[in-house]
């Protein structure tokens, strides 16, 4: 498709604006709502009827961090899905500006898509392809609103797995690029399966207990592809950072956080936490709210303390103790921050070094 298209005389394409291993996605304005939509349609080999029974499902979840599907229409024999347009990058491609990111604002990401989740298996819906770039973030620095989104091709990514398990049972020998994709995020029950097996909503729960592993650390828990299926097999998953608990100001949420993820990481499905229960631990947790600012590290006036001068041109007092990860911040480094009140000025905390 080509800038310029009208589709079902309704939709025009603006621009393209995702591509994956099984559809293509485009901004798109409605002209009969006057909004901005974002229309997906499957790449060529891709099951067209599958294509239309996830949209009959994914239409079932109305949820604030869920991307919500708006319409299904086949136009010229090829079908097309109508999603909500949400302004921002996939969290991939924010997770590359940090290095790891703190426990405040990771309680805060685990609970907006845990109750995404949440909606979602309510309505029966399983997604089965849960990992960074299925989510999109708001722009700038903040992560404030988060949304699932690729729900519509939950039926559809489930097809592609039950043919990668008819050899053998053993996704990691698929040369998909959707599973190769998934398998760093991928439960154990969802690699080495038997065909015709349709593993439930735990699946998702360990995708989301990797994910914030991921987010929490810098690192994935059992590595990258075949890796990550080869480490999943033999139980040998990354141990907890030191950092993550080495400062006092951290530590308590940073445990509570780690059990939980834990929980998420059990090799059992029955073990695992339900998406409700998640959204029950998580917002048991005392965390700050408070939204993030970027800023360079200005200088240091001791060792241990200095000035971070943001990107509005306010300075900030800023404590080596008040930032998250085993490195300290060089002169002119980019961090992310919150402000706090102070004399003579504001105080910088928590800090997370930005890539």
């Amino acid at each position: 498709m080509t800038v310029h298209n009208i589709i079902a005389n309704r939709y025009e394409i603006k621009r393209p604006i995702g591509s994956g291993g099984m559809q293509d996605v485009y901004l798109a304005f409605d002209s009969v709502l006057e909004s901005l939509v974002a229309l997906k349609t499957p790449q060529a080999g891709q099951a067209d009827k599958r294509f239309n029974q996830s949209a009959i499902i994914a239409g079932r979840v109305n949820h604030h961090n869920v991307a919500k599907t708006f319409d299904y229409f086949e136009f010229e024999e090829k079908p097309y899905l109508i999603e909500e347009f949400v302004e921002g990058i996939n969290l991939e491609e924010k997770l590359k500006l940090f290095g790891a990111v703190d426990p405040h604002l990771s309680a805060r990401i685990f609970l907006h898509i845990a109750k995404g989740l949440a909606a979602s298996h309510h309505a029966g819906v399983v997604h089965r392809d849960l990992k960074p770039s299925n989510i999109i973030v708001e722009p700038g620095i903040n992560l404030h609103q988060l949304k699932i989104t690729d729900f519509g091709i939950a039926t559809l990514t489930a097809d592609v797995f039950d043919e990668a398990a008819s050899n053998g049972g053993d996704l990691t020998r698929s040369t998909s690029g959707t599973i190769k994709g998934a398998l760093p995020y991928m439960a154990p029950e969802m690699m080495f399966r038997a065909p015709g097996e349709h593993p439930g909503k735990s699946s998702d729960i360990w995708s989301l207990g990797a994910l914030m592993f991921r987010i929490m650390t810098g690192e994935l828990p059992f590595g990258v592809y075949l890796q990550a299926a080869v480490n999943v097999k033999t139980k040998d998953r990354k141990p907890w950072p030191f950092f993550m608990t080495q400062n006092p100001q951290f530590k308590s949420l940073a445990i509570r956080l780690q059990h939980i993820v834990d929980k998420c990481l059990d090799y059992d499905p029955k073990q695992r936490p339900s998406a409700d229960e998640l959204v029950a631990e998580i917002s048991d947790l005392c965390f700050i709210g408070v939204d993030r600012v970027e800023g360079k590290v200005e200088k240091y006036i001791t060792s241990r303390s200095g000035f971070i001068r943001g990107a509005d041109n306010e300075v900030s007092f800023f404590s080596v103790d008040s930032r998250y990860g085993s490195a300290k911040p060089d002169q002119n480094q980019r961090v992310c921050y919150s402000r706090f009140p102070g004399s003579p000025r504001t105080r910088a905390h928590p800090i997370i070094l930005l890539k």
